[in-house]
């Protein structure tokens, strides 16, 4: 299943050539330029030409010059029209000399501090609250736009794609927007409910910076893919919420992006069968954290965070895959808790954590859509005796492996142990080595093996993996059920002389 997912995000980056005769034949767009920065609706200004585009969609392309010298900045005094496509939007400096057109919006929205960017209930400010105001570029109802070499900061949402689809976002920055953030993939019909309509949309090598949340997913957006982005927070940001957020929505690809300084890298609540490979997750209070069923997380680099991936309680129960990451030092003390992550002293860290936190987002979206996430001390907590409501025990609960030895056998190295699974099953465990003595995490995969319970739940097994490069100091194992959940790494192992 990894294979074939991993293949088809591999497709959707592919761009096949189109053939001569089919490029002779297709008409060419007429190019609107824009070589003035007033923003009013004369010939060249920015608005004229997306109200000229809107008149007929498909007939124009707009292509934004680069007037005097650089910074080239545009800021409108009121609200942009929502962009009708297809159309491409292109900042026309950004190939020749890698300079941005910067669409500004300070003066669309007034800085009130956290409660710059209210949200549809009354009272709500913030990151990570139900909204889809204020935002620069709106791409709604439509399909087929294009927007690349733009740097759009100071709103409350970058660019908006609501109930849209095959829409292409690449090679732009978007900066210190609050509130929604850097962009949002949004289902919403209008009434705060999901529809299924925001899907095939592609965000490719962007880069979010100081944003509220870099990008949200909310309302049912399905099939969509983010590859290839940096979503970073620094000390600047006021509010390092997310990462991406991702809210009631499914089957989208997460590959080759940067998460970095966020209270969660990449935030999953509600959502299910999201596929998370060769990102790398590095600074964030929690790397990956997760509800919902069926997510792959695969072949990322997971470091330097306070937990490296949350496996998180939920109603309906919580289902992932973790396989073949590279997770070493974490467990980091770091303390973001902007409508995720975790500042209770008591949050248990590492590098797999099953069963924190706990809260589902309701829980902990306070009045502005901050709150603090307080989570459990251990799995018992989650549904104590005589509870109304018990949220299900993430990935079953699965008990870790146990090695009971790990020694040389020329260039190989053989593992042994036990473990506890469901009579009669198949299970898959996997085997990493740490360079450093003691780690219970996973720093460099090893190899796996499928193993076979008795009746009564228990297997040994013995592995023979390639020894690691360098001195492994310690060896660790996870194990994974045939429906696809994973444990906490076993407790390391130092190898046998």
């Amino acid at each position: 299943m990894q294979h074939h997912i991993r293949r088809a995000a591999t497709i959707l980056l592919l761009a096949l050539p189109v053939p001569a005769a089919a490029q002779n034949a297709a008409p060419q767009p007429e190019v609107l330029h824009v070589t003035r920065y007033a923003d009013d609706t004369e010939a060249g200004s920015l608005r004229w030409a997306i109200t000229r585009s809107n008149e007929a969609p498909g007939r124009f392309r707009i292509e934004i010059e680069a007037v005097g010298a650089a910074p080239y900045v545009i800021k409108p005094a009121t609200r942009l029209p929502p962009v009708k496509g297809p159309v491409t939007i292109a900042g026309a400096a950004w190939k020749k000399t890698g300079d941005f057109i910067v669409i500004d919006g300070s003066g669309v929205i007034a800085d009130k501090g956290p409660q710059t960017c209210p949200g549809d209930v009354p009272g709500q400010f913030g990151a990570n609250v139900r909204s889809a105001g204020n935002p620069g570029l709106a791409l709604v109802d439509t399909e087929g736009v294009d927007v690349s070499g733009l740097e759009i900061r100071n709103f409350c949402i970058g660019i908006l794609i609501q109930r849209a689809g095959d829409n292409v976002i690449h090679d732009n920055r978007f900066v210190a927007n609050p509130g929604g953030g850097g962009m949002q993939l949004n289902g919403d019909d209008g009434k705060g409910n999901a529809t299924a309509t925001t899907i095939h949309n592609k965000v490719l090598r962007n880069e979010f910076v100081d944003n509220g949340d870099g990008l949200k997913i909310t309302c049912g957006p399905s099939f969509n893919l983010v590859a290839g982005n940096v979503f970073r927070s620094t000390a600047a940001n006021k509010e390092p919420s997310q990462g991406v957020e991702i809210l009631f929505s499914h089957d989208n690809i997460f590959v080759d992006n940067r998460f970095e300084g966020y209270s969660d890298g990449l935030q999953i609540n509600g959502g299910n069968r999201t596929y998370i490979g060769d990102n790398v997750f590095t600074g964030n209070a929690i790397g990956v954290s997760l509800s919902g069923n069926g997510h792959v997380v695969t072949r990322n680099a997971i470091f330097g965070n306070g937990v490296g991936v949350a496996v998180r309680p939920h109603a309906a129960g919580t289902v992932a895959l973790i396989s073949r990451n590279a997770i070493h030092d974490n467990g980091v003390e770091i303390e973001r808790c902007f409508a995720g992550g975790s500042c209770d002293p008591k949050l248990r860290r590492g590098g797999i954590v099953l069963g924190t936190p706990a809260p589902d987002h309701k829980s902990y979206v306070g009045a502005r859509g901050v709150g603090v996430v307080v989570a459990p001390e251990s799995l018992a907590d989650i549904c104590p005796q005589g509870a109304p409501v018990c949220q299900a025990k993430p990935n079953f609960a699965i008990t870790a492996p146990t090695l009971d030895s790990a020694s040389r056998r020329g260039n190989d190295v053989v593992v042994q142990g036990h473990l506890e699974a469901a009579p009669l099953s198949r299970v898959t465990v996997e085997v990493f080595a740490n360079r450093a003595a003691g780690s219970s995490e996973g720093e460099m995969y090893l190899g796996d093996a499928v193993v076979s319970s008795d009746a009564g739940g228990k297997a040994a097994f013995t592995i023979t993996v390639p020894a690691a490069p360098g001195a492994a100091q310690a060896f660790t194992a996870t194990v994974t059920s045939s429906d696809g959940a994973t444990s906490e790494f076993s407790r390391p192992l130092a190898p046998t002389p």
